[in-house]
This record gives structure tokens, C-alpha cells and sequence, in this order.
């Protein structure tokens, strides 16, 4: 049982996963995460994987003890001062596999088969007057996945009956019988579509620069389903640009929810509203796996997705 007035709601919810929220607890609403921190003894913090926690709301309420996260992604989270000062942080990974790939996969046909233009090349009844231009296909062509976590397989498991061949890149090698390749450049070299599939970590911060598309090549495509933060945005809008990589799908960006205006007018880029796990099954399945962390913690269980951090 979860204590009334214990749990802080930091950001703003969408509405299905706020019923499911007053379904199971009673939180106290906290919209503006710069706000003063409301009174309360706040044992901890609901919020959203795209809504950043402030350390200075933290420290307001000496209190907390735990942070939920509805998400995958942490990055959002202060992780290094809730370690200094013992703060327990959850995510929701797994129930959100489902939808991030399933849009994965839509985003891979809508690029290569250019699908929003073969659309609107009906509609404004240009059809009548050409051809639609000629697109790829994706059979026989080798995929790359940067990033071979939970995503990053059940990805591959869906790209498998499309005739493709599947190599991928990471911190180490899974035990998966895809080709791995230490080296993210060597990968791009020998891929005709990339998709990023890895955490927003220091590590990953603009993994893929002007070295990496200047190796992806004329021909290949990248697709960005991870976060904004893993590419560099400036050294992707030259290369889409000057025809340097043949085209990008792109879910995330740098600045959310104002990506940069130079994305808003090239052709070869197709752009989606950070909606990957935007699904009504799966906005419930991730909120009420966050409250289920939160009951853990007030009934001194193990938590269910701890974030080791």
C-alpha cells in the first residue's frame, strides 16, 4: 500500500497514463519540475523518461528516497547525486520493446520506400502527370544495430524474415549470432541501413559524427530510434544535406519537442514526434510497471527494474 501524499508526480502525464496513476495511488501533482518543490514529506519521485529532474528539486526534499521512472531511458535523472546521497532510481524497460520496434520497422519501409512522399505524390494528383520515382528495397541488404540490448535484439529477431543480413555494434559482444564489430565506423562501412538502438550515455554522446556517416556512405540510410543526444546533428543535417548518406529517419532529437528547423526542409529525412513507445498498451503496461516499483519500495521488497547506476 502506498501511503497518501508520499509520492511527488514531478512533469505532465499523458492522459491514459494519469488514469492509470489514479487508478493505484494518490500523488501530489508537481507539473513544473522548476518550481519550488510543493510542502510534503515526499518519500519519491514519479516522472517521465522526457521530463528532466532537476537536483535542485531533489535537494529541496531531503526525504526521497526513491525515483520511478516511465521510460527506458534515464538520462533525465541526476543519477551521480542520487548515488552520492543513496537514492534508489527504477525504469520500465521490456514493456515498451514491442512498440519502439514495431515503429522501427515502420520507419526502415517509410524511408526506403519513401512512402509519406509516394502519399502525397497521389494526393496533390501529381500521378497523372509521372512515375513515382523508383525506391530500395530492403531485401539482401546488410543492416547494422548499434546497440544489441533488449531493443536492439527484438529488433533484429523482426528484421530477420525481411532477407537481411545483421551485424551490429556495442560495448561488448552478445551472445547473439549476429557478426559484432568492436569498431562503430568499421560497422557503418559495411552497412546499408543503420539503426541506433543504444542508451544516452557519456559514452554515446554524438557516437555518430561526420567519421561515422562520411564511412555509412551515398547509398545507406540511418534510422534513430534511440535518443537525440547519440548523434551529432550539425555533422547529419551536411550529410543529408550534401547527399553524403542517402537518407535518415529520425524519432529523437537534441531539442525536444523544437527540433533543429534545418531537419523541417530536406527530402531525404523522415521525421516522427518521439513516439515510439507512444502506444495506449504500452503507455499503461510502462506506468503501472512504475508504480509497481514504487509499491515494492514502500513494502520493503526487492525493486523490479532498479537503475544500477
Amino acid at each position: 500500500m502506498i501511503p497518501v501524499n508520499s509520492v511527488l508526480q514531478v512533469g505532465h502525464f499523458p492522459e491514459v497514463m494519469q488514469a492509470e496513476i489514479h487508478k493505484r495511488l494518490s500523488p501530489t501533482l508537481h507539473p513544473d519540475p522548476e518550481a519550488p518543490a510543493p510542502a510534503g514529506q515526499f518519500q519519491t519521485i514519479l516522472i517521465r523518461s522526457n521530463t528532466k529532474l532537476p537536483e535542485a528539486l531533489i535537494k529541496q526534499m531531503p526525504a526521497i528516497r526513491l525515483v520511478a521512472t516511465c521510460g527506458v531511458g534515464y538520462d533525465n535523472l541526476p543519477l551521480s547525486y542520487l548515488k552520492e546521497k543513496g537514492i534508489k532510481a527504477t525504469n520500465t524497460p521490456g514493456v515498451l520493446n514491442d512498440a519502439v520496434c514495431e515503429l522501427a520497422i515502420g520507419m526502415l519501409f517509410g524511408l526506403l520506400r519513401r512512402i509519406p512522399q509516394a502519399q502525397a505524390f497521389v494526393k496533390n494528383r501529381e500521378w497523372s502527370k509521372a512515375p513515382f520515382p523508383i525506391t530500395t528495397t530492403l531485401a539482401g541488404k546488410r543492416v547494422g544495430i548499434v546497440g544489441m540490448g533488449r531493443i536492439g535484439q527484438d529488433l533484429a529477431k523482426r528484421l530477420e524474415p525481411f532477407k537481411v543480413n545483421i551485424a551490429y555494434t556495442g560495448p561488448s559482444r552478445k551472445d547473439v549470432s549476429y557478426d559484432f564489430y568492436p569498431n562503430i565506423v568499421e560497422l557503418a562501412s559495411i552497412c546499408d541501413v543503420l539503426f541506433l538502438a543504444c542508451p544516452a550515455t557519456p559514452e554515446t554522446d554524438k557516437l555518430i559524427n561526420a567519421q561515422v556517416l562520411e564511412a555509412l556512405g551515398p547509398n545507406s540510410f540511418l534510422i534513430n530510434i534511440a535518443r537525440g543526444s547519440v548523434v551529432d546533428e550539425d555533422a547529419l543535417l551536411v550529410a543529408l544535406q550534401q547527399k553524403k548518406i542517402a537518407g535518415a529517419a529520425l524519432d529523437v532529437f537534441e531539442n525536444e519537442p523544437n527540433p533543429h528547423l534545418d531537419f523541417l526542409n530536406i527530402d531525404n529525412v523522415l521525421l516522427t514526434p518521439h513516439i515510439g513507445s507512444a502506444t495506449l498498451e504500452t503507455r499503461q503496461l510502462m506506468t503501472n510497471l512504475a508504480i509497481d516499483n514504487l509499491e515494492a519500495f514502500y513494502n520493503q521488497q526487492p525493486l523490479l527494474t532498479e537503475v544500477k547506476n
